[in-house]
């Protein structure tokens, strides 16, 4: 049985951080103090997904206004490819209902196509093909992404401003 594990201090954060390096590209992740400090933000969740006594990946997810933001989601490798990505995604859109994600675009690489087919299987829609992950910070670079979710927004424009502005701490720059 799944169930999720919210770390609220830095040193329990902490613990996850080098699965977090390895897994993301650096212009895809945030610097080691940057990932700390999401335990002390309000606005950020960072939960271990567990099933059983086992823990079988970590997400990061921000609650903004109206919906949710999946920004870091992993099923650590030993674990990939026994349906558990399936069955979090269904925890997750069960708990926080309406979710937005960035992912890379399926012309990248097969792995690529396959992330977009995955979300796709899993109720999540391509809304936005021109999106721009701002950058996480000096000397890293802004990313073309597509912008998924499993509703469709009102008001997209919003939706990124929310995302720009708190998740990433930029006003509308890129």
């Amino acid at each position: 049985m799944l169930w999720f594990e919210e770390l609220q201090t830095r040193k329990k954060v902490s613990k996850i951080f080098s699965r977090y390096e390895k897994t993301f590209p650096e212009n895809e992740r945030r610097s080691k103090e940057q990932f700390l400090d999401l335990a002390e933000n309000p606005d950020a969740y960072v939960f271990l997904i567990n099933n059983e006594d086992e823990t079988i990946g970590y997400c990061v997810i921000w609650e903004l206004d109206g919906f949710y933001f999946l920004e870091h989601f992993e099923v650590l490798e030993e674990f990939r490819n026994q349906k558990f990505g399936e069955q979090i995604l269904e925890a997750l859109k069960e708990k926080f209902e309406k979710l937005i994600l960035e992912t890379e675009p399926d012309f990248l690489s097969e792995i690529a196509a396959r992330r977009v087919g995955f979300y796709q299987r899993n109720g999540f829609e391509i809304i936005d093909k021109d999106y721009t992950q701002p950058s996480y910070g000096e000397g890293k670079s802004s990313l073309h992404l597509f912008l998924m979710s499993n509703f469709l927004p009102e008001t997209l424009g919003q939706n990124i401003e929310s995302i720009y502005g708190v998740v990433y701490q930029k006003n509308g720059e890129q």
